[in-house]
């Protein structure tokens, strides 16, 4: 005798009107040490994915294989503890539902040392590497406003040049495990535009940042 399918309960309309007003309102916080426990409720127990912890760009792939889990989780602890604010949390209402990481892009040494986004010039650029959306929230837009957020942390800290390296998939649609870099599509709305592609699907976009009495 067979069973029947569970299928998921639709989302009241009640709700979705909430949900909607909670995106038209997102507000977006550099994160800081008395902010860890935000950046550690939206990752949850995985870390965002794979018990990354968004480590991954930061150390060489021995280092993270060997740190992923909780030895990823202690260092950005201590990254976000030392004061350095290596990203920006999105928050709807007091809740934390989206991250987005941005700071100088030596900081990523898997960036600098990739063949495919390596550096088109010597100018000093700030990168943003990865985006984690709770999935409640996905395919709303958060991530465009998760960027215009970060260009204007980075335009705070006197950056020039913003830099981003987000997919450009073959097809439609695309597992969100693979999206963690966000799509050039995002970018463009917000924009950035083309300077190079080493790879018929990851463009390297930049942001040229004006200073705020010049926009």
């Amino acid at each position: 005798m067979g069973t029947k399918a569970k299928t998921k309960p639709k989302q009241s309309k009640r709700s979705a009107q909430t949900q909607s007003l909670s995106i038209s309102t997102l507000k977006f916080h550099p994160v800081a040490a008395a902010r860890w426990n935000d950046f550690e409720k939206l990752f949850g127990e995985r870390g965002a994915c794979g018990g990354c912890w968004c480590m991954f760009q930061r150390l060489t792939r021995s280092e993270f294989i060997k740190q992923k889990g909780e030895g990823t989780k202690r260092a950005m602890k201590k990254l976000i503890h030392s004061g350095a604010a290596p990203g920006i949390l999105a928050y709807a209402g007091e809740e934390p539902i989206a991250w987005c990481s941005i700071g100088p892009r030596e900081n990523f040494s898997a960036i600098e040392r990739s063949r495919i986004l390596k550096r088109v010039d010597d100018q000093p650029v700030w990168s943003i590497t990865c985006f984690f959306v709770n999935r409640n929230f996905r395919c709303q837009g958060v991530t465009a406003k998760l960027l215009k957020a970060a260009i204007d942390f980075a335009r705070g800290q006197g950056a020039k040049i913003v830099e981003g390296y987000p997919i450009e998939p073959k097809q439609e649609k695309m597992p969100d495990v693979f999206a963690w870099t966000g799509f050039a599509s995002s970018f463009k709305k917000v924009g950035f535009e083309e300077v190079a592609r080493r790879s018929k699907t990851r463009p390297l976009m930049r942001y040229l940042v004006q200073n705020k009495n010049e926009d």
